[in-house]
């Protein structure tokens, strides 16, 4: 039976993740896989009642002493997997955004070793919330970007649903990009030869509190993540 660890940073989402972690509870009792599902909050030095709400849940909660970002938050979720010997590594949004409904599509894969990255996509049957325009345009040209330089193409690289086995939790719990990382990470994973296979979800649009990502910071991820990109496509294809 299959070891697995929910991933789920959270900063300020106090409105957002009582609802989150009931839909996961429900699906752990009516979940068809074969699995051991633990849940672990990684509470980043939130300001609000999340730790609090979350110590009222049966799930795990980390509280970090200082902020660290998304990156940060989700390595320390990587690191807690390989130092407890899980088989796989989940992450989902604390603010409620990906439905915990599609978690058995994220597992399947991993479960039967089809692959070792499985992402949730948003872009396979069109269904749900989109995010907004601009957003999508940047999505739509890091999933160019990531085709040109690696000849895969992902049709959601920005999507924080995603599922991985052992060789790549050792991977992010040795490294992982601290600002907007999917795509990056995905950049690095596809150089060393790692099979990431996307499944399609539906999103929801969050209900309560603002994102963190406006116009300028957009801009901002888009330079800096095509950075990043093409300077992982330069590394020795070895694990960090």
């Amino acid at each position: 039976m299959k070891k697995v660890l929910l991933i789920i940073p959270a900063y300020n989402e106090a409105k957002n993740i009582k609802n989150l972690l009931g839909e996961i509870e429900s699906y752990k009792l009516n979940m068809q896989l074969e699995i051991l599902l633990d849940v672990l909050v990684i509470n980043d030095c939130s300001t609000d009642e999340t730790s609090n709400v979350c110590n009222l849940s049966s799930v795990i909660v980390i509280d970090l002493p200082c902020n660290l970002g998304i990156g940060g938050a989700v390595q320390t979720g990587y690191k807690y997997a390989y130092k407890y010997n899980y088989d796989i590594a989940v992450q989902v949004d604390g603010d409620g955004q990906h439905d915990p409904s599609y978690l058995s599509s994220v597992l399947v894969p991993l479960v039967q070793d089809q692959a070792d990255l499985v992402i949730g996509s948003r872009y396979i049957a069109n269904e749900g919330f989109q995010s907004t325009q601009f957003r999508r345009i940047g999505i739509r040209f890091f999933s160019n970007l990531l085709k040109l330089l690696s000849g895969s193409k992902i049709s959601d690289p920005t999507s924080g649903f995603r599922a991985c086995n052992t060789k790549v939790i050792k991977q992010f719990s040795n490294y992982y990009p601290k600002d907007y990382p999917e795509p990056e990470s995905i950049m690095c994973l596809l150089r060393l030869g790692h099979r990431i296979e996307e499944v399609p979800v539906q999103m929801r649009a969050r209900k309560e509190g603002i994102s963190s990502i406006n116009i300028k910071r957009s801009i901002y991820y888009m330079l800096k993540v095509t950075l990043a990109i093409l300077i992982d496509r330069l590394r020795e294809n070895k694990a960090v």
